[in-house]
């Protein structure tokens, strides 16, 4: 293991730099060229930055890629990694992961790590960050000594507020799953700041957490609700170019004495108003900031802000080990080009923060900031500079900065002065010729400008632009030519209500022009119009403008600005009037900060306000709003209930007030009240009232107004009860005694009491068996009765009234209850062993289901010592009145078994099951963890553990009498228990798991003293069987499978793999139509096409893929059908002693490219048929060796792969043979030369085959002496070479390829030779996919 952040890349040629598909993996490539199968090496996954406690232990766990496989180093930035006892590296080969060990996290072990994985062939490096937070201890003496400086006088500040010390802790990370942290950070954050923070914690995909941040979100806007009325532009904490970290937002509490507290890491953190104190709060109107001085390392950690005890900004403020390799520089450029700052700095930082004065920086617009690969080199780009870019610039990494002033000077082609005179000219062409650019106070960046509605006269403008004051001061970042401010024209500053003020612009009719940068001469003008420093003063700037603000009647409105000035003086106006403190109105200025206060507003305070100071305005509007207000005492009375009896009138009346237009809507049970027969609504401006008519017990519920206007809804709720008689009684009736003198039964009150208690109940009653009613009393309200008055053996049944105010029910009978029936009740639960010592037992039971009709009038227990077969009672003189009972009469050692039995007015009942035996002997103690967990075998839906037991430590640990086995699935947070009982074997075989699911697993001893600590697995267990590749079990699978148009297709494929791959099936390299049918298990795939067509002929190929590799293989299918029969058959004779058949193509030729010919020969000389030729792809042969005085008959089929055709049969053909006289003529007797060279009858001709087909080549030949004929492909010789088929009949040379392949694409050349001489005839075979 390494000990350097950085190094030594073995000896090499060359150096070739290359990105990763990984972001933040930097690969370097040793050679120029890699040999096939090598590469270079890569991270399939790169460690992940952390944070943890000091102390605790911290990991870092990689996975690589490459070949040769390379070799995992790894190094920090600062300080050494020789200590094994602190660093520790290993390879997990169930996992393939390389990971780093840090046993006991230091504070200075925060720092850098790089990890490299190298090969002879290059080296890939990335680096992580671990971040430490201190332990706990420190945390608490800190915050105890902040307490006691902040907190002076305790009894006052005890009654106003609840001082929490501690704020309730985040759970820890657990690994494998997401730091709580991130969440917290996400819900504060905006959502361009999502991927940064996800990065910063090693997500580099966070679509997948955007559903459980909503969830959250709303989780925490619904607390804040309680507390808070809004919380807006929240700001993350960051350092300012002063050297303070700062964080703020606009907060407009529910309670404004609501105490608000800031934490770091969990402990409170004193603060107060001073801004030279360490902590500090300054609040201005709704506005908070908080701010920390001279931040130092030890600041670092996880800031929160809570509103009494609800969270309302969660920030992480770090404070990276960094430097400045290279500080940024001056610099001076030429107006309208672009400058350029850039920083090194001595850690790689993924971002830092660029800031002009106190305004921060951000990418896009007017700004273009980047980062290099290695994240070491910062750049910031302005783009088109203008006199409004020079300042200070500051470049700030962690709690370390660096500045640097831009200069602008202006175009030496531009004007330097504008004189009075020449305003008009300017104002009325060169405004409307180009654009002007306008920037936001509080981003800096490009912003459109606004046109007013109304047009501004050529006068007003001209006037304005020689007064020159409007134009030339503008708002912050003026230049006098309208950016910022009023360019003379009369165009206004809006507001866009967010708090960011959008300022005045220069004339903008020309609003097409955007793209300055492509017209020198437009920005040449466009500088003219800036004008030169000497003649432009930019003076006071907007640093916060006004906000749109609503407000209600009555209540106090406030409108806030900020200067650059704490100088400057301003004015208010409203609607463009002039405003002073005898308009009602109360005007602050507190340094720069000018604040407008209504303190009770009105309607008529509705318009649009405007400040300004020194030429620069903003300008914002106030709503007052006017909603519906309901009389308290009104309301009061209108939510009592109303209570009214059956048939009676209900009514109510409310007033109001508020804004006109009202829309009244009186509900029901939620449901519209329309004006009907019972239903009357009378509504005028300032009241309305409800009347309901002859209202039913149903008419009971919610009555509910609600009164809208523009400005708002109001609800009030009433409660309307309807009195009447009760409903009957409610069954069935529980018999809970039956003795022989008496029965007790009980019921249910009745459903529905009429709006009232009921008071009594009636009981009546009746002997079976007779028609007489009994009236036996009134009881009071209780729903249960005891009939003391019965005759053993009798049946009797029952009548139930309720009786309330209003009336008395409907009755509810009983069915048939006996008297005086012998009933036992049924057997208790099991006893149960609450606890065991050496001289008494502990027992507990629960009552029997079955009460034989009577209450239970205590229990018999018995107990039976192991070993004997008798069972002696605990309890002799007396029964048991409790459900638990003290066993005293015990020996040491000895094993018992207990049970219970229960009794009623009729005797004992059956005793319940025996408990499980228990030995008399004080506790134990709980065992410790189990030794050796590990996992022995993994499948799908299974995986098998072993363990070593615990050892037994007297006095601490006892013997281990049973182990439980605990999952949990990863995206779970609570433990499942497996086996019920304790088993006690040392290994256990989970069932019913998911496929591919991810489980943690914990294995716990136990014994009679409880549950030990749990055993975790260090990784989680996924549920599926070892990684195998893909293969496929059928060794001799075919390649061809022909089919019979119209049958079924049924292709299965066995193959093994692990995990279950995913499968892929293609025809002819594009996926499958929909009728065919893909059926996949994990075993087998299967390929199914119900009515198989010809289009579906084609070459299938199935890819396997998983985790450890893939696999594929192919397969032809050819769906055909029986041939039909060529055309009629024609004969011609060419040649003596040969006959030539020609026939017309059988229809199928076309669409079956296997189709192909044979032809059959029957003569009168041999009554059989013999084949004389086969595998003919054209429409034409030639039969030799014809007899003259035979009849010959000739048959032609055609053929496939499913067989023969009926077959076309051709005319007959005879070469009669003429007997003449004999006669002997000697012929002169010449000497005749039939010697001749070679020569070709009939050349080979060009031929295009498919792949895996037969094809067939001949060509004619003649010469004398009979020519030697050599074939040659390619020229090389066949002649010798088994491959191929080669005959030579009657100077017919034929060629024979059984199967094409690619191999045979080329030139074939026939070469016939005898001593008169040589001729060679070649042709070109094409082989078709």
């Amino acid at each position: 293991m390494s000990s350097k952040i950085l190094q030594e890349e073995p000896k090499s040629s060359v150096a070739i730099k290359k990105r990763s598909r990984v972001p933040g993996v930097m690969i370097t490539q040793f050679v120029e060229q890699l040999p096939a199968g090598k590469s270079t090496p890569d991270f399939a996954r790169k460690p992940m930055t952390t944070t943890v406690q000091e102390g605790k232990k911290a990991f870092f766990k990689a996975m690589v890629s490459g070949e040769p496989p390379p070799t995992v180093t790894w190094g920090r930035n600062k300080g050494e990694m020789d200590d094994t006892e602190n660093y520790s590296t290993r390879y997990d080969e169930r996992a393939r992961e390389h990971v780093l060990e840090i046993v006991n996290v230091k504070l200075d072990q925060a720092d850098s790590y790089k990890c490299f994985a190298t090969n002879e062939y290059g080296q890939a490096v990335c680096v992580v960050t671990l971040n430490v937070i201190e332990g706990f201890k420190k945390k608490t003496q800190n915050a105890n000594v902040a307490k006691d400086q902040g907190t002076q006088d305790f009894r006052s500040m005890l009654k106003k507020t609840t001082v929490v010390k501690r704020k309730k802790q985040l759970p820890p990370q657990k690994e494998g799953e997401i730091d709580p942290k991130l969440l917290e950070l996400l819900i504060s954050a905006p959502k361009k700041d999502y991927e940064r923070i996800c990065w910063e914690f090693g997500i580099t995909d966070f679509r997948w957490l955007l559903k459980k941040l909503k969830q959250m979100k709303k989780e925490r806007e619904d607390e804040q609700s309680k507390v808070v009325e809004s919380l807006d532009n929240v700001k993350q904490i960051e350092v300012k170019p002063s050297g303070n970290a700062e964080f703020s937002f606009d907060l407009k509490m529910r309670d404004p004495n609501s105490s608000v507290n800031l934490y770091k890491d969990g402990m409170m953190i004193p603060y107060d108003d001073d801004k030279n104190s360490k902590h500090s709060l300054q609040k201005t109107g709704t506005n908070y900031v908080f701010s920390i001085k001279d931040p130092q390392k030890e600041d670092a950690g996880f800031y929160q802000v809570d509103v009494e005890e609800t969270n309302v900004l969660t920030t992480d403020f770090q404070v990276p080990d960094v430097d400045f390799v290279a500080k940024i520089k001056s610099t001076k450029v030429t107006q309208n080009e672009d400058a350029i700052f850039q920083c090194v700095l001595s850690t790689p930082l993924n971002k830092i923060t660029w800031s002009k004065e106190d305004a921060s920086l951000e990418d896009g617009g007017k700004y273009e900031i980047t980062v290099s690969e290695d994240k070491l080199t910062h750049t910031l780009r302005i783009k088109d500079c203008q006199m409004a870019d020079k300042g200070e610039y500051y470049a700030i990494a962690g709690i370390t900065s660096s500045s640097a002033s831009l200069s602008v000077q202006a175009d030496s082609g531009g004007s330097k002065s504008i004189k009075a005179g020449d305003g008009t000219k300017l104002g009325s062409e060169e405004q409307q010729k180009f654009p002007k650019e306008s920037a936001e106070t509080d981003t800096a960046k490009q912003a459109d400008g606004e046109n007013d509605a109304g047009d501004r006269s050529d006068k007003a403008a001209q006037e304005n632009i020689k007064d020159g004051k409007d134009g030339r001061d503008g708002g912050y970042g003026g230049d006098g030519n309208g950016e910022d401010g009023d360019d003379g024209t009369g165009k206004r500053d809006k507001d866009d209500g967010d708090g960011k003020s959008k300022h005045f612009l220069g004339n903008e009719e020309d609003k097409g022009a955007t793209d300055d940068a492509s017209d020198k001469k437009k920005k040449r003008s466009k500088a003219a119009l800036s004008d030169s420093d000497d003649v432009l003063d930019r003076g006071v700037q907007f640093v916060r403008g006004l906000s749109d603000t609503d407000a209600k009647v009555g209540e106090r409105a406030e409108l806030s600005c900020k200067l650059s000035s704490q100088t400057s003086e301003g004015c208010w106006y409203k609607n463009g009037k002039l405003l002073t403190e005898e308009d009602g109105v109360t005007i602050i200025k507190d340094g720069a900060l000018h604040i407008l206060v209504i303190k009770c507003c009105k309607k008529d305070d509705t318009a649009v306000y405007r400040f300004e100071a020194e030429g620069r305005k903003s300008e914002a509007t106030l709503n007052v709003k006017d909603p519906a207000i309901l009389d308290s005492d009104a309301l009061g009375e209108f939510t009592n209930p109303v209570i009214v009896r059956v048939g009676e009138n209900a009514q109510w009346k409310l007033p109001f007030s508020g804004g006109a237009p009202m829309n009244i809507q009186w509900y029901k049970n939620d449901d519209k009240l329309l004006p009907g027969v019972n239903v009357k609504i009378e509504t005028s401006d300032s009241e309305s009232q409800l009347r309901l008519t002859k209202c039913q017990r149903k008419d009971t519920g919610e009555v509910k107004i609600k009164i809208k206007n523009e400005f708002g809804t109001i609800e009030a709720v009433s409660k309307l009860i309807v009195l009447d008689k009760p409903t009957p009684p409610q069954g069935p009736v529980e018999i809970v005694e039956s003795a022989v003198n008496s029965v007790e039964f009980n019921w249910k009150p009745p459903k529905d009491n009429g709006g009232c208690p009921i008071t009594n109940y009636i009981i009546e009653r009746q002997q079976v068996g007779r028609n007489k009613w009994l009236k036996l009393g009134e009881i009071p309200g209780t729903p249960s009765y005891k009939d003391t008055d019965v005759d053993p053996g009798r049946r009797y049944c029952y009548r139930i009234r309720a009786k309330n105010a209003e009336g008395i029910s409907d009755y509810l009978q009983t069915g048939d209850i006996p008297a005086g029936v012998l009933r036992y009740p049924g057997p208790p639960t099991t006893p149960k062993v609450v606890s065991a010592f050496n001289d008494c037992i502990n027992l507990s039971w629960s009552p029997p289901c079955d009460t034989g009709g009577t209450k239970i009038l205590g229990y018999t227990l018995e107990k039976n010592k192991i070993g004997t077969n008798y069972w002696s009672p605990v309890n002799q003189k007396e029964p048991i009145t409790d459900t638990r009972f003290a066993v005293k009469d015990v020996f040491e050692g000895a094993a018992y078994q207990f049970r219970v039995s229960a009794i009623n007015l009729s005797g004992a009942g059956e005793p319940s099951i025996p408990c499980e035996a228990v030995i008399a002997r004080d506790p134990k103690k709980p065992p410790g963890k189990v030794k050796d967990l590990k996992l022995t075998s993994s499948s799908y839906t299974t995986f098998s553990l072993s363990w070593t037991k615990p050892k037994e430590v007297k006095g601490i640990e006892d013997e281990a009498q049973g182990y439980y086995v605990e999952i949990r699935p990863i995206e779970s947070l609570e433990w499942s228990r497996c086996n019920a009982s304790p088993i006690s074997l040392t290994s256990y075989t989970v069932l019913g798991l998911k496929a591919m699911a991810a489980y943690w697993v914990r294995v716990i001893a136990t014994n009679y003293g409880g549950d030990g600590e749990p055993q975790d697995l260090d990784n989680y267990i996924i549920a599926m069987p070892p990684p195998v590749k893909p293969r496929f079990k059928d060794r001799n699978m075919k390649t061809l499978m022909v089919v019979k148009s119209g049958n079924t297709v049924r292709l299965n494929i066995n193959y093994e793999a692990s995990p279950m791959p995913e499968i892929c099936w293609l025809k002819d390299g594009i996926p499958l139509l929909k009728h065919v049918t893909i059926t996949n298990s994990d075993r087998g795939s299967q390929l199914l096409i119900p009515t198989s067509e010809r289009s579906d002929s084609g070459i299938y190929m199935i890819t396997m893929k998983n985790m450890v590799g893939q696999e594929s293989f192919s397969i032809e299918i050819r769906v055909t059908d029986d041939p039909r029969p060529p055309g009629p058959v024609e004969l011609y004779e060419n040649t003596p002693g040969t006959v030539t058949l020609c026939w017309t193509p059988s229809p199928d030729e076309k669409r079956d490219d296997r189709l192909h010919y044979m032809v059959s020969k029957r003569d009168s000389f041999k009554r059989t048929w013999r084949t004389v030729a086969d595998n003919l792809f054209n429409n034409k042969f030639t039969v030799v060796n014809i007899m003259p005085g035979r009849e010959y008959y000739f048959r032609v089929f055609a053929k496939n792969d499913m067989g023969l055709s009926p077959p076309s049969e051709s005319p007959v053909f005879a070469l009669k043979k003429e007997k003449g006289k004999f006669k002997v003529d000697m012929p002169q007797m010449k000497a005749l030369d039939f010697e001749s060279p070679p020569s070709f009858i009939i050349p080979l001709k060009r031929r295009t085959a498919p792949e895996g087909y037969e094809c067939y080549m001949t060509c004619a030949v003649r010469g004398d002496p009979t020519p030697h004929v050599t074939w040659y492909h390619n020229n090389i010789s066949l002649n010798t070479n088994t491959n191929y088929h080669i005959t030579n009949v009657c100077g017919v040379c034929s060629l024979l390829i059984l199967r094409v392949g690619p191999k045979d694409n080329g030139e074939y050349k026939v070469v016939i030779e005898n001593k008169l001489g040589n001729a060679e005839s070649s042709m070109a075979l094409n082989v078709r996919e």
